[in-house]
């Protein structure tokens, strides 16, 4: 029987996340100040940090939208993104800021992207807690980046294992180690 998938060592704790999370809203400010601007968050995993970023910038009067998409099954990417409907009418004719949990194989972003500057967006940019240190299988780049990690799969702060974890205050290491 293999051991089961769980929260392993801490990769980041609760007090780096919020200092760089408003580390993060003070240098996004200036490029939205004055703009109609959409802030959409990629659900469920950027919950947590959109609502964090959201406080840390000054956009009072921005519009702000959530979409749920999918592309996981357990630890792997699918390699296909559901959930792309709906995103048409709100992006027309505003700088949209996209703010996802972890920039991974690419594919969600670059297909969130695509979607939004097909139907009218000024402009799209990606703000993500975490980036990957791995080859994309989709070009893509986010535009602002709390942490770059290895690429092991994380949980907490809004990022799950099966719909688990997303609870923790800090991120960590998914494990099977029984020791951890």
């Amino acid at each position: 029987m293999t051991p089961a998938m769980k929260p392993g060592r801490i990769l980041l704790t609760q007090t780096q996340i919020r200092a760089r999370v408003r580390e993060l809203g003070r240098s996004i400010t200036p490029r939205y100040r004055g703009k109609k601007v959409l802030v959409l968050g990629v659900m469920n995993g950027a919950l947590f940090f959109l609502a964090d970023l959201l406080r840390a910038v000054e956009l009072d009067d921005a519009q702000i939208a959530c979409v749920r998409l999918a592309s996981y099954a357990g630890t792997q990417s699918t390699g296909l993104v559901r959930g792309l409907d709906g995103l048409d009418e709100e992006c027309r004719e505003r700088h949209v800021l996209i703010v996802d949990d972890i920039l991974d194989t690419g594919r969600t972003l670059s297909a969130v992207t695509e979607r939004l500057t097909k139907h009218g967006a000024l402009d799209v940019k990606i703000c993500v807690l975490l980036e990957k240190r791995r080859p994309r299988e989709v070009p893509v780049r986010a535009d602002w980046t709390g942490f770059k990690i290895a690429d092991e799969f994380v949980v907490g702060y809004g990022l799950d294992y099966n719909g688990r974890y997303r609870a923790l205050k800090q991120i960590r290491v998914l494990s099977n180690d029984p020791t951890e």
